[in-house]
């Protein structure tokens, strides 16, 4: 398989002002690569930590370069304005990071359309409207990396049924994976999911009460197994749905060397079956 090396490489992420998608800036950068950080945090949040000013001022301290974009991905015209910026400021896209998300693990009963609307508009239609509006600035014939965190598709109704409308959500954006990889192959444009085997410490769980941040892994390990995946020529890497585990063992590397505290295994995260599946099938 031929390399696709990120050096020199323009990445675009959504929602890139902490967590998983500062991480994935991060790595970007030390592997030599422009970073566009686009989200709607561009002053202090009173509840997280981080803006997209911070994340391209720690993109500019490994070395690389950056341009952080105001955008809230609810809004077509700042998403085509991102992506114009983006353009504009370092001519082309190779790495389009689908990270922006929105979160409710609540039943129906439990959910206003007001979050359903946000979920949807977010996740689902968030990653498809950037997707669509970046595709021209991908199709430079050299290849391109369009990479969702989204999970595995499964139809077992026990992901559903505690909380129906996150689940379909994100979902939403797997159904993206499968179509867009399709459609954009003839244009070199590789779409792929990627999705954590374990709860991650992100500031997001900060949100989820009684949640136990020392027993999840460090945003590291998505941030090194998308490394891995747009390392990869994307004429022979598209349509998959990866798990940050079995990359990182495919890497040669241990999984448990990312977790946030020694001695306390990760729990499972959401909508991975198999083993080890928070609920396992009987």
């Amino acid at each position: 398989m031929s390399e696709f090396p990120l050096a020199g490489k323009v990445v675009m992420i959504s929602g890139g002002s902490r967590g998983i998608g500062c991480a994935i800036a991060l790595r970007a950068a030390r592997d030599g690569a422009k970073v566009v950080i686009a989200a709607k945090t561009d002053t202090p949040h009173p509840q997280l930590p981080g803006t997209i000013h911070e994340t391209a001022d720690l993109v500019r301290e490994a070395g690389s370069e950056a341009l952080a974009v105001k955008m809230d991905i609810r809004d077509d015209a700042q998403v085509e304005a991102a992506v114009a910026a983006a353009v504009a400021e370092f001519g082309r896209i190779d790495i389009l990071v689908n990270n922006a998300s929105a979160i409710s693990l609540t039943p129906v009963t439990q959910t206003p359309m007001k979050r359903v609307d946000l979920l949807f508009d977010v996740n689902v239609r968030g990653t498809y409207t950037l997707t669509r509006a970046a595709i021209d600035a991908m199709s430079h014939g050299e290849g391109a990396h369009v990479v969702n965190l989204s999970p595995p598709p499964s139809m077992r109704p026990v992901w559903f049924a505690r909380h129906t409308a996150y689940t379909i959500s994100k979902y939403g954006m797997s159904l993206c994976v499968l179509g867009m990889s399709e459609e954009l192959k003839p244009l070199k444009i590789a779409v792929n999911g990627l999705w954590p085997r374990t709860v991650i410490d992100t500031e997001a769980l900060r949100m989820i009460p009684g949640m136990d941040r020392r027993a999840t892994r460090r945003p590291e390990i998505v941030a090194d197994a998308f490394g891995a995946i747009v390392s990869r020529d994307p004429a022979d890497c598209t349509g998959n749905f990866f798990i940050d585990e079995e990359v990182i063992r495919e890497q040669g590397l241990d999984p448990d060397s990312y977790n946030s505290e020694a001695g306390i295994p990760p729990l499972p995260d959401l909508f991975v079956d198999g083993p080890g599946s928070l609920y396992p099938e009987s």
